[in-house]
C-alpha cells in the first residue's frame, strides 16, 4: 500500500482529482478516461502512473485496453488520516476557547 506523501501527491492536480472522480462511478478505459482533458495521451498517462504509484488506481489489461479502477481502501486511508488530525485540532480549539474564556472572566468588566 501507498504511503501518506504518494496518497496526496495523487490528489494534488486538477486532472488527478477527475479521474478519481469519474472512476468513482465505476471502472474505465484509457481512452475514455483521457478524453475529456486537453493533452497528449502520454502526459495524461503520467498522471495514472501518480495515481497508481499512490494506490488510488489499479489497471488491467484485456488485449489492447487497459480499464482502470478506483481503490477504495486509499481514499478510506486519506480520510482516516484527515480525521484524526481534525480531532487533534479539534481538542487544541477547544482548550484555546476555554483558555479564553477563563481570561475573559478573571474579574475585569467589559463595562468599565
Amino acid at each position: 500500500m501507498a504511503n501518506l506523501d504518494s496518497i496526496f501527491h495523487g490528489l494534488a492536480d486538477p486532472t488527478r482529482r477527475a479521474v478519481i472522480a469519474r472512476l468513482a462511478r465505476g471502472p474505465a478505459p484509457v481512452s475514455e478516461l483521457a478524453q475529456p482533458h486537453d493533452m497528449a495521451l502520454p502526459s495524461f498517462l503520467k498522471h495514472l502512473k501518480v495515481l497508481e504509484a499512490g494506490g488510488w488506481i489499479q489497471s488491467d489489461k484485456t488485449g489492447r485496453i487497459r480499464i482502470c479502477r478506483l481503490r477504495p481502501e486509499t481514499a478510506a486511508l486519506a480520510e482516516d488520516w484527515l480525521g484524526r488530525q481534525r480531532s487533534l485540532w479539534e481538542a487544541r480549539l477547544d482548550r484555546l476557547d476555554a483558555l479564553l474564556a477563563t481570561m475573559n472572566s478573571g474579574g475585569e468588566s467589559d463595562d468599565a
